[in-house]
């Protein structure tokens, strides 16, 4: 297995530990049909609830690999089952749908869709997911349970866990139940590591649009109207205030306003202005204090403005807060460290992105872990950190610059949910599954 970027960059991490179960050993023989899968997805973005062609993909895949496929779970969602003996249900989720943004990677597999690109890295969810449930379905015999490929559309847009639950993922038996949820996602930190998050890793998000009313008229006679774009723009500098004078230094929030329209002339004053804007907590009690303080300004600023009609608030979408269970964290962070090593298994501080994957573990009443994969060429990222420029340099997620580096990503990826998987399913004939156990156990 080479350390070597097929983008044309090189890793610097040195020979990868030599996995620890018979599971990975064909994973060799399977990189270079996973890099052009990888590169395929990423030519061919779908947003949410449009990813016919990944999900036709993903269903074809778990088919020819003895998977039970239950395909157009709330339009395009894709479940594989594979029921394995007695023991645990193990389910892996990766999510699949791409950004409206346009790619300035300058790949020669970027997108070929105008104005769509994984910008968010959910083509190497799909990829690391096939190619780890290919690996745990030829090597059955050294694990026993019952395995779950899910699939999901719509993540980005915070409905799309929601829709498979509503269409029955578990009520109407599309698949079992699981005892556990692992997740991970690709992040823009150095390639060849693992991060982790105890407790709330990511935070709740409320996108959300406030339409300010006035009364329209000309420009030149600005007494006669109630100006919708004053009353905004006053709205939009005062909500800072609310993470600066409202909410606890301890307590993490961000208010983001990332849309602000009104009007299509320069001497037209518009009958109204919509803000669009996103809010991000980790505690429920400061989630209620900070929308209900939003909602306060918004009403006061149209008041101030003697405006006739209250501003509409409407919610465009809502992620909970992912929180990690600590036992699984443990557990698999063992397995982690007993197959890359102590020092590509790190602690990381809570990220204020957000993530519907909890919600399939808590319809389910089980426990996740959802970690971070890192994804970017470690030589650029050691030289923006010691350069302090992180920001500058590496791009991030959702960023029209946001390339993760196709190797070691991919294989990392691979090996990470093999290793969750068999940590929780049950040691098969082969006794590769209490081995990992007694290793890390000997290990510790």
């Amino acid at each position: 297995m080479s350390d070597s970027d097929t983008n044309g960059k090189t890793g610097s991490l040195g020979t990868p530990h030599a996995a620890p179960t018979a599971v990975l050993a064909p994973l060799d023989d399977r990189v270079a049909d996973l890099v052009a899968l990888y590169k395929d997805l990423h030519r061919h973005p779908e947003l949410g609830f449009e990813e016919t062609r990944t999900a036709a993909e993903a269903a074809r895949r778990l088919t020819a690999a003895g998977y039970q496929v239950t395909t157009g779970i709330a339009g395009t969602g894709v479940a594989g089952v594979l029921r394995n003996g007695p023991g645990p249900v193990v389910l892996l989720r990766a999510d699949m749908d791409a950004l409206p943004v346009t790619e300035d990677t300058g790949l020669a597999y970027a997108s070929t869709v105008p104005g769509r690109m994984h910008a968010c890295g959910h083509d190497v969810h799909v990829t690391c997911l096939l190619g780890a449930a290919d690996l745990l379905a030829a090597g059955r015999a050294h694990w026993s349970g019952t395995l779950i490929a899910l699939f999901q559309p719509a993540e980005e847009v915070g409905s799309g866990a929601r829709a498979l639950l509503d269409a029955g993922l578990y009520d109407k038996g599309l698949v079992p139940t699981p005892d556990v949820v692992l997740a991970q996602h690709v992040a823009p930190f150095a390639a060849g590591l693992i991060a982790y998050c105890p407790d709330a890793c990511m935070a709740a998000a409320d996108s959300l649009e406030i339409t300010f009313h006035g009364t329209g008229g000309h420009g030149s006679r600005p007494e006669t109207t109630i100006d919708p774009i004053l009353m905004a723009a006053s709205f939009v500098q005062r909500v800072q205030a609310v993470v600066a004078r409202e909410v606890a230094p301890q307590d993490r929030v961000v208010v983001s306003v990332g849309s602000f329209h009104a009007g299509e002339s320069a001497n037209v004053i518009p009958e109204r202005a919509v803000v669009q804007l996103s809010v991000r907590t980790f505690d429920e009690t400061v989630r209620a204090a900070v929308l209900t303080a939003l909602d306060r300004i918004a009403r006061a600023e149209a008041a101030a403005s003697g405006a006739d009609r209250v501003p509409e608030t409407r919610v465009l979408d809502s992620f909970p807060v992912t929180v990690n269970d600590p036992g699984t964290l443990g557990s698999v962070n063992g397995a982690f460290t007993q197959l890359f090593g102590e020092q590509r298994v790190v602690a990381y501080q809570p990220a204020t992105g957000s993530e519907d994957a909890g919600l399939l573990a808590t319809a389910a009443g089980a426990p996740l872990y959802y970690w971070w994969l890192g994804g970017w060429d470690p030589e650029e990222f050691a030289a923006a950190l010691a350069a302090g420029r992180l920001a500058q340099d590496i791009p991030s997620n959702h960023s029209s610059r946001f390339a993760p580096v196709v190797l070691p990503t991919l294989t990392m990826g691979v090996q990470a949910l093999i290793a969750g998987a068999l940590d929780q399913l049950a040691p098969g004939a082969g006794g590769e599954g209490e081995a990992l156990r007694e290793g890390r156990a000997g290990a510790g």
